[in-house]
């Protein structure tokens, strides 16, 4: 429910990031409360594309759950 949200076209210059490797960097940095630069070593994402899709990624997770939370 939460990929087709998430996700974006691969182009010609680049492979888009996956709504997968989106959504576990970002849970990765919700349980763990650590900082860009240490997501972007081990996930060999840059931290200004990190510091983009962590706040989408949480939004539409809210936007998702919120029914199911009360």
């Amino acid at each position: 429910m939460l990929t087709p949200k998430i996700m974006r076209q691969d182009t010609v210059m680049r492979k888009a990031i996956s709504s997968r490797d989106k959504l576990i960097v970002t849970l990765r940095y919700l349980a763990s409360g650590v900082d860009y630069k240490t997501l972007e070593f081990k996930f060999r994402i840059s931290a200004q594309s990190i510091s983009i899709f962590i706040p989408q990624v949480c939004m539409n997770l809210v936007n998702l759950l919120r029914d199911y939370v009360k």
